[in-house]
């Protein structure tokens, strides 16, 4: 897995919390991240874009059980590590924990941003590999 990793020529490990086994897992899984026009689509195909559950004046939003779950179970362990170790992502759920979401919402809303993170981490290395190969 660190062959291909290093082969990858990926920054994706030195995001907190995501090993080699995750960022092979997350690669394998993604592909060519140039399939997904925005990371709306991203987000989407791994399950941490909300569903909106919204009736009348309720506005909700509610747990997505689709998209890849294998690739929700990557960014839920690299949610649960940067949860546990002081940083970024700990001090986003502790601040989601103050506006009065559950540790549930504030774990998704987590999961949502690492999404976007590894999203926008991805199209740069694609971005980068387009222009040194020109």
């Amino acid at each position: 897995m660190r062959d291909a990793l290093a082969a990858a020529r990926t920054a994706l490990t030195a995001l907190p919390g995501l090993g080699t086994v995750i960022a092979a897992k997350l690669l394998g899984h993604v592909g060519d991240v140039a399939r997904f026009p925005t990371e709306h689509h991203f987000a989407s195909y791994t399950g941490t874009a909300p569903l909106d559950a919204s009736s009348g004046k309720n506005y909700r939003h509610r747990l997505n059980t689709g998209g890849n779950r294998a690739l929700n179970s990557v960014l839920h362990m690299v949610a649960v590590c940067q949860i546990r170790d002081a940083g970024r992502g700990q001090e986003y759920y502790l601040r989601k924990i103050a506006e009065g979401k559950t540790p549930a919402e504030a774990r998704r809303a987590l999961k949502r941003r690492l999404s976007n993170v590894v999203y926008r981490t991805l199209k740069r290395e694609r971005r980068k590999a387009l222009t040194t190969a020109s």
